[in-house]
């Protein structure tokens, strides 16, 4: 029998009482799927330098400086609340990541991204594709303009829907050091039924993932603007998606 929100409201109390780190579980028993797909086997390590010799290569003449605005990707003008999004990518020590490359991809105002295996019944937005990239610059940072994605309906359990999120990916210095995680945006009362969410079982860095509201980022009478720092390394390191990193 399909597990329902309430059932999942117990097992995700009953796993915020067990023993927890800031990242996320990867074998999370709330979100079904972990069970099944995070890795059961350690880590298999790769040279980087005989990666490199076919992996794509990335810099500043191959990112145009328009791909981070994700409302002009088209003739018309996507439907949506114009949001700015932006803050610096950092170290664990609080220095700046000059020349990282980020990408987001994200769902529509409506709740559905432009893939053909997302067929749940929100209209598709002609003008808006949902990805961007850019790389940060000397003193870290990374800015786009896009649109603030709806929450989505998902088939974890009976009636589960996602926070509104952005999906953010960043590269290092070579093409396997490749993180990906999540930006939610403040005060989602779906947070607390969220199971993806909630695989961050200590409360403090779940907070992580969450921007803030930046009324200096706003332009009148075009966008509202949030401010999100992505911490790599320390004990301030945003969450990662470890699962969908290693898969």
């Amino acid at each position: 029998m399909e597990s329902s929100q309430a059932d999942i409201n117990r097992e995700i109390e009953a796993a915020a009482q067990q023993p927890g780190g800031p990242q996320p579980k990867i074998d999370y028993a709330p979100y079904r799927s972990s069970i099944l797909r995070h890795p059961k086997q350690p880590a298999h390590l790769i040279d980087p330098e005989s990666v490199e010799l076919w992996a794509p290569a990335f810099g500043h003449r191959d990112v145009a400086v328009d791909e981070a605005d994700l409302t002009i990707q088209h003739a018309g003008t996507p439907i949506g609340e114009r949001i700015v999004v932006t803050g610096r990518v950092l170290d664990g020590d609080g220095r700046p990541v000059a020349n990282q490359l980020v990408e987001v991809w994200q769902a529509n105002a409506a709740g559905r991204y432009r893939h053909q295996r997302d067929q749940h019944p929100a209209p598709h937005d002609p003008n808006f594709t949902g990805v961007g990239r850019c790389i940060t610059g000397p003193d870290g940072s990374y800015r786009f303009q896009t649109i603030k994605p709806g929450p989505y309906p998902w088939r974890n359990h009976l009636n589960a829907w996602r926070p509104a999120h952005i999906h953010f990916s960043l590269f290092g210095l070579d093409f396997t050091q490749r993180v990906v995680t999540q930006m939610y945006f403040p005060g989602d009362p779906l947070f607390q039924y969220d199971p993806i969410y909630q695989s961050i079982t200590d409360p403090k860095s779940r907070d992580l993932l969450i921007a803030q509201y930046d009324h200096d980022l706003t332009t009148p009478e075009w966008n509202t603007g949030y401010r999100w720092d992505i911490v790599l390394t320390g004990t301030h390191r945003t969450p990662l998606d470890i699962d969908e990193d290693q898969a």
